[in-house]
């Protein structure tokens, strides 16, 4: 999620389309939230580990 957010803005800026940039910022935003919960042991849509 993660690796695809920062894709989505790099892509997105480079071709000045902002629903990609917006789009890469979420997915960057919330792969982040999830590796966080991942890696202080929360279990995260019933997995024990997000990768």
């Amino acid at each position: 999620m993660i690796i695809l957010g920062i894709i989505l803005l790099i892509v997105g800026f480079l071709l000045k389309i902002a629903i990609l940039w917006t789009i890469g910022f979420i997915a960057l935003v919330l792969g982040a939230i999830l590796w966080i919960l991942g890696a202080v042991g929360h279990s995260v849509g019933g997995r024990r580990h997000y990768w």
